[in-house]
């Protein structure tokens, strides 16, 4: 009993002596240092960003309705042969097919067509002499009516009569048959005639509008073979001057795309300059690609200067939202929650022991926002070697700065970005030598880089 009472003590004073030597350690430990910011008033605008293809905004495919061989192409408006780049006019030829086979259709269709002429007179010819035996034979049958069969007439003379005249005017009839058959080959000749001339014409390629050769798909020598489809010999864009983006938006971004919103974007052979455009409209039929549905949106844009070459690659930014001269945050003061020991005493028992977050009604400076569908979130402010909590409402976010607003938040309030370690906070400007300073921070935010806030989407918003 004796030994048990000794080891009981043994470990009561072990567990005791842990208890103070963390207690210690603990109050010993140093408080990282806090990276903290200004709020200040500036201006944000929300983008959605996604890729497309500069497009012309009016294209033409010349093709060939007939097949045979290039023999030849034709002149552009400063007599040079036709080529990629070349402009071209209405009516412009722009090749020549070998027209040997239907040159030859066309002079048989003519020989067809003068054969059938032939005919109609020949038909009407016999119509006349068939005509003139009806009179005769209708004379000789009048006279035998007259006589009637007796012994001047015999009755088989009679009968011969009577079968003459009825004969002859059969053939008229047939005569005229004759001829409406030779004015129907006549027709048929005429139509073949022009449907050979009208191939032979086919031989000829010209430009159906005014614009400039964007690709030519054949070369001379080459032959093309027209059958369901006709073969694509050159794409003709009507106007440079007028261009088009072709965007593909993600469907979780095209609810926020409508027509007339303003869209700037880059190509990569340009990459020092900045384009403008608008939306000019939303295609509904939607693509997907490995489960991803994406929709096209077309963006107009000036191209008065040329610089925009059909199919360039282009990064568009669809300006979703814009706000002017508010107050905003780094996104990542919304993001981070102090350790209860970095709490200012007072705030303590009323902070959510899970993250550090401060309840409704736990702070007497500020009333958190009320209302389910109003975004709020909470920023850090310094109090002392302590942090206190603020509540705001959560408005438009660039991606890497959030428009807030709050009773306790004003211009100029220092807010908590994050905290770093000791050995960090020694470093010059304390802050680690690989961290960019607040100068280069504000160039990068300028350009639409993370800057001090970095990247992200806190609680409320719109950012891309």
């Amino acid at each position: 009993m004796r030994r048990a009472v000794v080891i009981g003590v043994v470990l009561l004073a072990l567990l005791a002596g842990g208890i103070w030597l963390s207690h210690s350690r603990s109050r010993q430990e140093p408080l990282s240092a806090l990276r903290t910011a200004e709020v200040k008033r500036r201006d944000l605008v929300a983008t959605i960003s996604a890729t497309g293809t500069v497009e012309p905004e009016e294209v033409v495919d010349v093709g060939a309705q007939v097949a045979g061989q290039i023999s030849k192409f034709g002149k552009d408006r400063n007599g040079k042969s036709i080529d990629y780049g070349s402009e071209v006019e209405e009516g412009t030829v722009l090749a020549l097919i070998d027209d040997s086979l239907y040159a030859a259709d066309v002079a048989s269709a003519k020989a067809a067509l003068q054969q059938a002429r032939a005919n109609q007179i020949s038909a009407e010819a016999n119509l006349l002499q068939l005509q003139a035996k009806l009179v005769q034979a209708q004379q000789d049958w009048d006279r035998a009516q007259k006589l009637g069969p007796s012994e001047a007439l015999a009755q088989s003379a009679y009968d011969s009569y009577k079968a003459a005249y009825e004969i002859a005017k059969a053939n008229v009839g047939v005569g005229q048959a004759a001829i409406e058959q030779a004015k129907a080959s006549i027709a048929q000749a005429q139509a073949s005639l022009a449907r050979t001339q009208r191939n032979l014409s086919y031989c000829t390629i010209t430009s159906p509008v005014k614009g400039v050769i964007i690709d030519r798909r054949v070369n001379i020598g080459q032959t093309v073979v027209s059958s369901l489809n006709a073969p694509s010999l050159f794409l003709i864009a009507k106007d440079l001057k007028r261009i088009q983006v072709w965007v593909s938006v993600n469907e979780a971004d095209v609810g926020h795309i409508q027509a007339g919103q303003p869209v700037s974007f880059t190509v990569d052979a340009f990459p020092g300059r900045l384009f403008h455009g608008t939306v000019g409209k939303l295609r509904l039929n939607a693509t997907m690609t490995q489960n991803v549905v994406t929709y096209t949106v077309e963006v107009n844009t000036d191209n008065s200067d040329g610089k925009l070459l059909p199919y360039l690659t282009a990064n568009a930014q669809f300006e979703a939202g814009r706000r002017t001269n508010v107050l905003a945050v780094a996104n990542t003061a919304l993001r981070w929650s102090p350790r209860p020991n970095q709490i200012a005493p007072e705030f303590r028992e009323k902070a959510d022991g899970s993250d550090g977050s401060p309840r409704r009604g736990g702070s007497s400076r500020g009333t958190p926002p009320e209302g389910a569908n109003v975004p709020h979130g909470t920023v850090w402010v310094r109090q002392g070697e302590f942090v206190r909590p603020a509540w705001v409402t959560v408005g438009l976010t660039d991606g890497s700065r959030t428009e807030v607003e709050g009773e306790d938040l004003t211009e100029g309030t220092v807010v908590v970005l994050g905290e770093q370690s000791p050995q960090m906070a020694g470093a010059p400007g304390g802050a680690s030598p690989f961290t960019p300073q607040l100068g280069a921070a504000r160039r990068n935010a300028a350009h639409g880089g993370g800057g001090e806030g970095g990247g992200g989407r806190p609680g409320g918003g719109f950012g891309r």
